[in-house]
């Protein structure tokens, strides 16, 4: 064990500099077999030099080589290896076949036809078959796919026997100045060179998309994670096998096909490696949108050019002007729809945000904050495709709705509605759907603000049912309270006074000094019941505001504020004919913000300002204090002065950062306001 143990080092090193030696070889024979196409007589010289397979030469031996490095037991590893040094081989013999033609040597360059396909099969059914049926664990899918790997082998068989066993070409039959001789022909198999070479290239094309096929059906079962990791080699492929046909029809596209092939490794290494890194979604779903913009705008410009110029002939430069126009006004309303195409293509029913959102909308209309907010989850969990979605709101009721499982490992999403954070949103793990990532950003920035609004809503609900109950508790407090003081305090006194008159009465005639002392002592109960009723009065308006009025009464507060404060008062519009709940709600709340400067703030100047507008009054208290703590909790004065806005229709905003002062807006509206409001 301890030697078989020491050789694994030895056997692992040796495995890798196999594969970085044919990294190296294959470049240099495929530039190799470049400077020798280049060197032939243009006699000698074929149209087509380049091919995918030239491409591959230079690529898959080098990615493959470093996946070895990284895992050496990784078998698709050496599939790209033996793949394109195979390629390597083909490239360079079939140049060299050339050459010794070139140069009058027909018999070596007969033999050279030996290698170069050879080279070719070996290459065609590593890299274009067994390759993608083996991506992206090393393994088939299942033993179903046996079939289509046999079918591979026997197509690329047939065609290697067709090319290496028949009979060449009868002179003047090709472009080229002489005949290759074939060593290893066999005439017997002429008659049936026709069938062979339809039914392996038929054999060839089957198996190249079924290989593709079981990538597809890979990422139809797997889960989202695998998902990403199919979905890079499936693009490459997919796209490699869609332009080589093409090119076999229309040769232009060969070139596409030549790139496409290039950059198939690196898809095999994505997946292999990094599929966690890079949305494959995304570059899909931009690769897609920003071909289709470039095509369609290119097609508007050039026919939106061509017609004008037919129009407005001899104009050429507004023919310009006017098709750049046009096709510009194509450009947003085309990008979008492409994006939206892209989405449903890719994630399904739920893949638009926008028929999201319209599908939320809808079912937020017709329900009352509490169903709104299960309305959203429910879209939420649809769009995003997760196993569970919850929202969580501050203060609010219900206070957290859940649909399906979240899980303990969530996605926090704030909710924030106009600068205040209202509650937070929990999204769970990816369930069965085509990819997880890019589309999940495009749906929360689209449904977010939505799901902010509804718990937004959710929240002032509950806050004004709580009101509502304070309110009510306040109202039965206050009269409980006027009930003590009238029964207890008021009642008693008045009854010792009418007891004290009677006893008066009786002494009056015959004891005039004990009635006068009766009476000196019934004027001071009359004091004291004054005293009483102006308590009471006191409690249910402040005097100020009918002594000075709103303005003056405010100017008041702020003199007898914290004296190391210097508040500066501002009063913009009249305030005289406001309504009494209007007067008495800004009131309460300066004072309310003075008695928070003073105690909490340590500012050095603050400033009020009331502004009256036509239907609403605007309240400011702002200091140069220390601000709010991050760690902030309303307190009771807080949530005094919110109450206070909200019993009139109005809000009440609290905002400070740390170290830069506090602010507390109000606004309340004046629907009411004039002079009939105050009888």
């Amino acid at each position: 064990m301890a030697e078989l143990a020491g050789n694994k080092p030895r056997r692992l090193t040796a495995t890798f500099v196999v594969a970085a030696a044919m990294a190296v070889a294959s470049p240099v024979l495929g530039l190799a077999a470049i400077l020798i196409w280049a060197g032939l007589p243009d006699e000698w010289t074929p149209m087509l030099i380049l091919s995918p397979q030239s491409a591959v030469t230079f690529t898959f031996p080098a990615v493959g080589a470093f996946l070895i490095h990284h895992r050496p037991r990784l078998n698709m590893a050496w599939l790209m290896c033996v793949g394109g040094f195979a390629a390597a081989v083909s490239d360079v013999s079939n140049a060299l076949m050339f050459h010794a033609a070139a140069h009058g040597e027909m018999v070596p360059a007969g033999w050279l036809r030996v290698p170069t396909q050879l080279g070719w099969a070996v290459c065609g059914l590593t890299l274009t078959m067994v390759l993608p049926l083996y991506s992206p664990d090393g393994r088939l899918p299942s033993k179903r796919w046996r079939p289509a790997l046999w079918l591979g082998c026997v197509a690329i068989g047939a065609a290697t026997v067709r090319y290496v066993f028949r009979m060449p070409p009868a002179p003047g039959t090709t472009p080229f100045p002489a005949i290759i001789p074939n060593p290893l022909q066999i005439p017997a198999l002429a008659p049936y060179m026709g069938v062979i070479t339809t039914v392996s290239w038929a054999g060839i094309y089957t198996a190249m998309a079924l290989a593709a096929l079981s990538l597809a059906v890979r990422m139809r079962r797997a889960d989202p994670a695998g998902r990403r990791q199919i979905g890079w080699p499936l693009l490459a492929f997919a796209g490699y096998i869609f332009f080589l046909v093409l090119g076999a029809i229309w040769p232009v596209f060969m070139w596409p096909a030549i790139a496409w092939a290039a950059a198939i490794p690196f898809a095999v290494a994505f997946a292999v490696m990094r599929y966690r890194l890079y949305g494959i979604d995304t570059v899909i779903s931009r690769a897609f949108v920003a071909a289709g913009v470039v095509v369609v705008v290119s097609l508007v410009y050039f026919g939106a050019g061509t017609l004008s110029s037919l129009v407005v002939s001899g104009y050429d430069q507004v023919a310009g002007v006017a098709a750049a126009l046009f096709a510009g006004a194509f450009f947003q309303p085309l990008r979008r729809a492409l994006q939206r195409a892209m989405d449903r293509l890719l994630y399904g029913a739920v893949g638009d945000p926008g028929l999201l959102a319209e599908r939320l909308t809808q079912a937020v209309r017709g329900a009352d904050p509490a169903r709104a907010l299960t309305s959203v989850v429910s879209v939420l969990r649809d769009g995003l495709a997760v196993e569970g979605v919850a929202v969580e709101v501050a203060d609010g009721e219900p206070r957290y709705v859940e649909s399906g499982r979240v899980g303990p490992d969530a996605r926090e999403v704030p909710l924030v509605w106009h600068g205040a954070r209202v509650g937070r949103l929990l999204v769970g793990p990816p369930g069965p759907r085509r990819f997880p990532a890019a589309h999940n950003e495009r749906v929360l920035a689209t449904l977010t603000p939505y799901a902010a609004d509804v718990a937004h809503a959710v929240r002032m609900a509950a806050d004004l049912q709580r009101s509502r109950e304070r309110i009510l508790t306040a109202r039965e407090e206050e009269r409980r309270r006027l009930r003590r003081d009238l029964h207890d305090g008021l009642g008693q006194t008045l009854s010792a006074m009418a007891m004290t008159i009677n006893m008066a009465r009786l002494s009056l005639k015959s004891s005039p000094e004990a009635a006068d002392e009766l009476l000196r002592e019934l004027h001071a109960g009359m004091s004291a019941v004054t005293s009483d009723i102006r308590e009471l009065v006191y409690g249910l308006r402040p005097p100020a505001l009918d002594d000075l009025g709103l303005a003056r009464a405010v100017r008041d507060l702020a003199a007898r504020s914290s004296p190391g404060t210097e508040v500066e008062v501002e009063v913009e519009g009249d305030l005289e004919d406001l309504p009494a709940a209007v007067e008495v709600a800004v009131y309460r709340i300066v004072q309310e913000a003075l008695t928070n400067i003073g105690r909490h703030a340590e500012a050095s100047r603050a400033r009020i300002a009331l502004q009256r507008e036509e239907s609403v009054l605007r309240v400011l208290v702002a200091d140069d204090g220390k601000g709010l703590p991050e760690s902030h909790r309303a307190g009771v004065g807080l949530g005094s002065m919110r109450e206070r806005a909200a019993e009139l229709g109005g809000i009440c905003v609290v905002t400070g950062e740390p170290g830069a002062g506090t602010r507390v807006e109000v606004m309340l509206p004046l629907l009411t306001a004039g002079p009939l409001a105050r009888t």
